[in-house]
């Protein structure tokens, strides 16, 4: 089994209830906490790619720092480039958790999902 690494936040409820369903189902991911060492923009770009998502689906549309710089009205004018440049700059910017083995990739925590993805 591929080794997983999870980017969370560690006081996040739903990050810590991620970790422990993956340990629950034979994993120890490798843990990062997203606040101190945020993916790098290579990282990002690796993980957006392999999860098949929209860049947008990154962000923490949640969050007080997205609200605070005003990001709903802003994004549409930025380059790929530049957003996900702005996500590496601040892991409070983006939604987590997000685990990866290298090639699958799910962010935030959805039990079915991760039956799906992170199961056997």
């Amino acid at each position: 089994m591929s080794k997983l690494l999870i980017y969370l936040y560690p006081k996040c409820s739903t990050c810590r209830n991620a970790v422990k369903w993956l340990r629950a189902n034979n994993h120890e991911p490798e843990i990062r906490d997203i606040f101190v060492e945020p993916p790098t923009v290579s990282e990002l770009t690796e993980l957006v790619e392999n999860s098949g998502l929209d860049l947008k689906r990154f962000f923490n549309v949640s969050g007080d720092v997205y609200r605070e710089m005003g990001l709903k009205d802003k994004l549409s004018e930025m380059s790929r480039e530049e957003q996900i440049e702005l996500l590496s700059s601040n892991g409070r910017l983006i939604k987590r958790p997000i685990v990866t083995n290298g090639e699958s990739v799910t962010l935030g925590f959805k039990e079915d999902q991760y039956a799906n993805v992170w199961s056997g």
